[in-house]
């Protein structure tokens, strides 16, 4: 075991792989080196970790970061801020940005927009389109490339591939699992009328449950006829979990923790279109059977779905305001909180947000805190109790859903292959943020 490190951690609690326990973290050259007692190891810099949790790096798989093309509410930067401040390290950001993410070149522009302009680690999923379907073998393989995803409800354009053949054409071509925004789009069409101008609490009536599960049931039927894995984004309703139980093996499950936190009609008369997203926040059933699946195993990942729009147009009457809210900087204390009301214990946070991404997505030296891994920290207090605020966000939409709530539980340091990034609510450090390496993409090396 080395004796000299580039950085030590002393004294936290590890939550790992291999379970909960004290132990010192030594890094060199941005990998975790050693684990386990380092006392008598010297350190060009030491952090005293004494009462705290060392967690392995946070990734969220679901972030709309809006750049290029809508960078009044949000870029590259200000969402990997608002993500490092809140102890995440990595982020999945997606392809319906102006331009769309579904060529070669619009994903080379977003991971040359992002490298030493993110402060976390970065990729980006490419869109999967009826025009680049014999493409997409290719561009998922590309660097920086988390994936397809392919809306079959709730887009415009080219990006939305609503019927049987277009999505089948996408999964036979594709080798890696994609990742589906899955409402059924004639449903919503037929049921447009049921939105009641003004009132956003007609958004679940009009997105219902069926819209969801009538989706969901078409995508686990293509998965299994082309044999190919699927990726259902931000599950809503009691049964499509139950549906996705009896099929785990083609289809994985992610939730967010606005579903889990939330519920109708209470959410949209408290906070009316701020409560607004795709899928919608559905009733209190609804979220305990979110909360079964994720007990039960069913649940693969947490994903923030970080879609910020600003209050002026959040204001608009709806439906004309757009769905979508702030989530990538909360979504770490709001997970800890519900670790603290005991809906979920902290290991099971760690492989909803470090190990299952990296199981279900290849990712390469992410994910758990081991010798020759990425050093990717997540360091939290867990008896650390604060209010979330506007004032805390650094979104570009300046605004959270959850201002005025307290919650039990807080991220205090970020680190990023070994670098402090944040501790203590400041960013210490430039950005330096790298693309994400897949297994399933590894490019060729010199031995």
């Amino acid at each position: 075991m080395a004796d000299s490190f580039d950085l030590v951690l002393k004294g936290g609690t590890v939550v790992n792989h291999d379970g909960e326990g004290a132990r010192d973290v030594g890094i060199t050259v941005g990998r975790f080196a050693a684990i386990g007692d380092l006392s008598r190891a010297s350190a060009g810099a030491v952090i005293d970790c004494r009462g705290l949790h060392l967690l392995p790096g946070v990734i969220d798989t679901q972030v709309h970061f809006r750049e290029p093309g809508g960078t009044h509410k949000e870029d590259l930067e200000s969402g990997s801020r608002g993500a490092v401040l809140g102890g995440v390290t990595a982020v999945f950001e997606m392809p319906n940005t102006d331009p769309l993410t579904v060529t070669g070149a619009a994903l080379a522009d977003k991971v040359g927009r992002a490298r030493h302009r993110m402060h976390c680690d970065f990729a980006f999923f490419i869109g999967g389109t009826r025009e680049n379907t014999a493409e997409l073998p290719d561009l998922e393989r590309l660097p920086g490339c988390a994936g397809v995803k392919v809306f079959m409800g709730s887009s415009t354009g080219s990006l939305l591939v609503e019927d049987d053949d277009g999505v089948r054409n996408i999964l036979r071509v594709i080798r890696r699992r994609a990742s589906f925004h899955s409402e059924d789009e004639p449903r919503l069409r037929e049921r447009r009328h049921l939105r009641i101008e003004g009132d956003p609490r007609s958004h679940p009536v009009w997105r219902d449950e069926d819209a969801a599960l009538t989706c969901t049931t078409r995508l686990v039927r293509l998965a299994r006829e082309t044999g190919k894995r699927v990726h259902v984004l931000h599950v809503t309703t009691a049964r499509e979990m139950a549906l996705l139980r009896a099929h785990k093996d083609v289809a994985s499950v992610e939730v967010t923790p606005h579903h889990l936190t939330m519920t109708a009609p209470e959410c949209y008369e408290r906070l009316g279109a701020l409560a607004q997203m795709n899928p919608p926040v559905r009733d209190a059933a609804h979220r305990a059977a979110l909360w079964h699946g994720l007990a039960q195993g069913v649940v693969d990942v947490l994903g923030s779905d970080h879609a910020p729009h600003t209050r002026e147009e959040k204001a608009k009457p709806y439906p004309a305001s757009p769905s979508g809210m702030t989530g990538v900087q909360t979504l770490v204390p709001l997970m800890l909180d519900h670790v603290h009301a005991g809906r979920l214990s902290l290991a099971r946070f760690v492989d909803l947000t470090s190990a299952g991404p990296a199981r279900l997505f290849g990712i390469a030296r992410k994910g758990r805190i081991a010798a020759g891994f990425d050093a990717d920290l997540t360091v939290v207090d867990l008896g650390r109790r604060q209010t979330i605020t506007d004032g805390w966000v650094a979104s570009r939409a300046g605004w959270t859903p959850y201002a005025g709530v307290t919650v039990m539980g807080w991220p205090v340091g970020t680190i990023v292959r070994g670098r402090k990034v944040m501790w203590d609510g400041q960013i210490l450090e430039a950005a330096q943020g790298e693309a994400v390496r897949f297994l399933e993409a590894l490019p060729p090396q010199a031995a």
